[in-house]
């Protein structure tokens, strides 16, 4: 495949709503040792891609200053030492950064094959959520069969991916969600219990069922310490983002006494081994579960690379139930 000298990629102007997206003429990266160009088909949109559009959230000096996180399509090149994929094959890839684009580049063991069964489309919602997922609700929380495991944000990207495969790893799943309808989504998902922040308490509930083992969390602000007082003894809080604000008062005096565990990471700025290694687990555990039914992706909605302004409106909407994706080729 002969590459082309430019492409059609979506730039962010400057720092703010969603209309500082932009389509610009952007150079086609050129692969490094280790790396691999992506002609995408699809790209997944997240929500650090919002935070990165307004200014909060600034890429790793050596990545892209385009948007995008993951996607799915072609391999279009390889960089010396690539050894497992060659050009045609057809990947989904964790990307750091570069995403809204037509051709991306990424480490080539970032890189995933296609889960059988499933379409280009599909695959582009999979490598952010499912790394995040894997490697804090399991390598940092620990979770394990039969422990109940509470998410919140349940339909959210992260929330319907940590849902299925809480259930497929057979822990009981606990979430909240902000209404009754998207509660059931929950449960359709497996959620044993779907609560409605609005109008219940998950705190009381998680206490009455025994407390969570693992919460994973995106909220933050007053969520910190209502998740301390849900946890059960020796219970493990995995901190993935602050929605709500990073800054709270907290008595430590329970974390002591309970043996209460709190950790938390970041995924963008860990470093290829780490990422990785991730990949290579997700491979061995995800991929299976996928490929027996236990695991599907979510998608809301679907817009087209040049309207990527519209996707960002929707994903601070709060209204979608699953992965945003722009179809790029």
């Amino acid at each position: 495949m002969t590459l082309p000298t430019s492409m059609l990629a979506m730039e962010i102007d400057q720092p703010g709503g969603p209309d500082e997206l932009k389509p610009v003429s952007a150079p086609v990266p050129v692969p490094g040792h280790g790396q691999i160009v992506i002609k995408l088909a699809y790209a997944g949109v997240n929500r650090p891609d919002a935070l990165q559009r307004a200014g909060l959230y600034a890429p790793p000096p050596s990545a892209s200053k385009l948007p995008g996180l993951e996607g799915a399509g072609e391999v279009a090149a390889v960089g010396p030492g690539v050894t497992r994929w060659a050009v045609g094959d057809l990947v989904c890839a964790l990307l750091p950064g570069g995403g809204y684009a037509e051709y991306a580049l990424t480490h080539a063991d970032h890189a995933l094959p296609i889960p059988k069964g499933l379409t280009l489309r599909e695959a582009a919602c999979l490598p952010e959520t499912c790394f995040t997922v894997w490697s804090n609700v399991v390598n940092r929380g620990g979770l394990q069969a039969g422990q109940r495991f509470l998410v919140h944000g349940g339909t959210s990207g992260i929330g319907t991916t940590a849902i299925q495969i809480a259930r497929a790893l057979g822990a009981r799943v606990f979430t909240t969600a902000g209404s009754d309808a998207k509660c059931q989504v929950c449960r359709d998902l497996g959620a044993e219990v779907a609560i409605n922040y609005r109008t219940e308490d998950f705190v009381e509930i998680l206490r009455k069922a025994g407390g969570a083992d693992v919460i994973l969390d995106m909220v933050g602000g007053n969520y910190l310490p209502r998740n301390i007082r849900a946890l059960a003894d020796d219970g493990r809080l995995v901190q993935i983002a602050f929605l709500t604000g990073a800054k709270v008062e907290l008595n430590f005096a329970e974390v002591m006494t309970r043996r209460l565990t709190i950790t938390g990471s970041t995924l963008r700025p860990q470093s290829d081994l780490a990422k990785a290694r991730y990949a290579r687990d997700i491979e061995t555990h995800v991929w299976p579960m996928i490929e027996s039914g236990a695991f599907k992706p979510v998608i809301d909605s679907e817009f087209v690379l040049s309207d990527a302004p519209a996707a960002h409106w929707r994903i601070e909407s709060a209204g979608h139930v699953g992965k945003i994706v722009l179809k790029v080729d």
